[in-house]
């Protein structure tokens, strides 16, 4: 695959690609039940909403009550979605997270969106940037990232068959559309493109970041094996070892805090198996701050230069 065919002229949000997902699997199958925090809207459930008013329930601003709630019609053999943002499907109730569902391993999937720096203007209380670090952590929970508005479609339609909780973290800017809304597999690495000097594993919205990194490294010279892990967990470990057993080193970029997210979980991979120099492009252990998100990604280090920057250390590393 060539980074060449990669010239996207369509940007949509990946909160859309969820929202519009939802409401293709309510028509699908009549055990999928919706839940919103008062966020419909934000969260594009409203066609849901609108076509299937038995089949959904706004909770209003009670975030735990719609876990418990959500925990408990997986016994009825519902398949329940809930919706809000992701600061408020993690921190607000993790508790409820924890104790109802992930510990008794019901079929709830939690689905967050305005997810890191690209929410914006909304600021630092409402960008989390420590969801994933806190959903990995959970036994028998899986993470998944996906990069835009197709992979999310595909990722929302992909986990109403898995059997088991589920944490689906998406955005709200509008972001390039580059994927393939059909192949998507829970825990398989998307690989995008063939290098030798140096890996960059990304996930989220700096997948499309670190293609434009790729192609500014290749016509510099250096070659680039890039990875796209959109499901963070389980993590596909072969994946990652096949392509730093070739090029030596790597480079991780994600829209979270350096601590618990995506660049520890590939250093824990390596360093049991292949230890190899790694840069981490992630923000450095800060909250955010209200303002356009390029602007924010660009003042965090989360910017095309950042992981072309850290590329080409990671590639002298290696050979020093």
């Amino acid at each position: 695959m060539s980074l060449d065919q990669f010239n996207p002229t369509e940007k949509k949000d990946t909160r859309s690609g969820f929202g519009d997902a939802l409401h293709e699997l309510g028509k699908e199958d009549d055990r999928v039940v919706g839940l919103c925090a008062d966020l419909t809207g934000s969260l594009k459930m409203n066609a849901f909403a609108n076509d299937f008013p038995d089949r959904f329930f706004q909770t209003g601003v009670a975030e735990a009550n719609m876990m418990g709630m959500a925990a408990g019609m997986t016994i009825g053999n519902k398949i329940p979605f809930t919706g809000t943002f992701a600061n408020f499907s993690t921190g607000r109730v993790y508790d409820q997270i924890r104790q109802s569902i992930a510990y008794s391993n019901k079929n709830v999937k939690i689905c967050a969106s305005h997810a890191g720096l690209t929410l914006g203007e909304d600021g630092a209380t409402h960008q989390i940037l420590e969801d994933v670090g806190l959903m990995r952590m959970l036994p028998n929970m899986t993470v998944i990232n996906p990069c835009d508005y197709n992979q999310t479609f595909a990722a929302t339609k992909a986990i109403k068959d898995f059997d088991g909780p589920v944490y689906l973290r998406f955005g709200r800017p509008k972001w390039p559309i580059f994927a393939s809304k059909t192949e998507f597999e829970i825990g398989k690495a998307w690989k995008i493109n063939d290098g030798s000097d140096v890996t960059i594993i990304a996930t989220g919205h700096m997948v499309w970041y670190s293609i434009l990194a790729a192609k500014e490294l290749e016509a510099s010279g250096i070659s680039v094996d890039l990875i796209n892990i959109h499901t963070i967990k389980p993590i596909d470990e072969e994946a990652i070892l096949n392509s730093v057993s070739k090029t030596g080193c790597l480079v991780t970029a994600e829209e979270h805090n350096r601590f618990g997210g995506l660049g520890e979980i590939v250093a824990q991979v390596c360093a049991t198996n292949h230890p190899v120099p790694q840069e981490f492009v992630a923000v450095n252990d800060q909250f955010g701050e209200s303002g356009k998100p390029e602007d924010l990604l660009k003042k965090y280090g989360l910017d095309v230069e950042d992981i072309v920057r850290a590329s080409k250390k990671v590639t002298n590393r290696k050979l020093s």
